[in-house]
């Protein structure tokens, strides 16, 4: 049976999904110094986009400031120049290869604004979540038709769906809330 109907596959893309917002929530700034915070942003370096720590050493020396060690000297302006257009509200200072950029603090407007993206975040996750889930029932109705698997473990198989995507969607739900919370404190 365990041949004809795979649930540990739409476990694994649920699973996907949920790890695919916890990673989108990494970039989300929360007042506090992350490396994560620079992922998003590619510099057009030697014909290519290139992400930043490709580029040099990014660390975090302490909570409201990011340091980028540059490993090409001649390439400094251009990181420079890539972190203060990406959009992040980032105003970084040179001191020879050493970019150093510092965290302001956030605004409670600023806050409530990453709530939101937070949230939409949130619900795409749930979209994918309920797209595997109806692929799964899809599928189940289809081996079913075909005679491939009975009534009963049709009823199964439905109820083990429902069960990983009231899992699914209940961890989405818990990291949105834990996500708000570190936004909106000050």
């Amino acid at each position: 049976m365990e041949n004809i109907f795979d649930i540990q596959d739409f476990s694994k893309r649920m699973d996907g999904a949920v790890s695919s917002l916890k990673n989108e929530f990494s970039g989300l700034r929360t007042g506090r110094a992350s490396a994560s915070l620079l992922e998003p942003i590619s510099v057009d370096i030697y014909g290519s986009k290139m992400p930043i720590n490709q580029l040099g050493t990014v660390s975090v020396p302490d909570p409201r400031t990011i340091a980028i060690q540059v490993w090409d000297k001649s390439q400094v302006d251009i990181v420079d120049k890539s972190i203060r257009d990406s959009g992040l509200g980032l105003n970084p200072s040179t001191d020879g290869q050493l970019i150093r950029i510092p965290i302001p603090e956030l605004n409670s407007e600023r806050r409530e604004e990453l709530s939101r993206v937070a949230s939409k975040y949130s619900e795409n996750a749930r979209v994918a979540v309920r797209n595997v889930r109806r692929d799964g029932m899809d599928t189940l109705k289809k081996l079913e038709k075909n005679n491939d698997i009975s009534q009963d473990d049709h009823k199964i198989y439905s109820n083990d769906i429902q069960k990983l995507t009231d899992s699914s969607i209940k961890i989405i739900d818990e990291t949105l809330q834990k996500k708000t919370s570190e936004i909106m404190s000050v």
